[in-house]
């Protein structure tokens, strides 16, 4: 039987990767702590972000069976 790459699941369930291959996360911060910081600071951690392109070779060492772009 072939040895397959497994994917690192606690990165899976924390980022998306889009059918063009970018890398979409959540945005860092938002946790709790968050009545202190002004409403467009909040306004601005909603949602998700795109990754910067740094980590797309990381990204795709742990996440093998993805096809991931280099090109965000």
């Amino acid at each position: 039987m072939p040895k397959t790459h497994k994917s690192n699941r606690s990165l899976a369930k924390r980022v998306k990767i889009t059918g063009t291959g970018k890398i979409l996360k959540r945005q860092q911060g938002q946790s709790h702590f968050n009545a202190k910081e002004s409403g467009r600071t909040g306004l601005h951690k909603r949602g998700q972000k795109l990754s910067p392109v740094q980590f797309a070779k990381s990204f795709q060492a742990l996440m093998p069976a993805r096809r991931i772009s280099s090109k965000q």
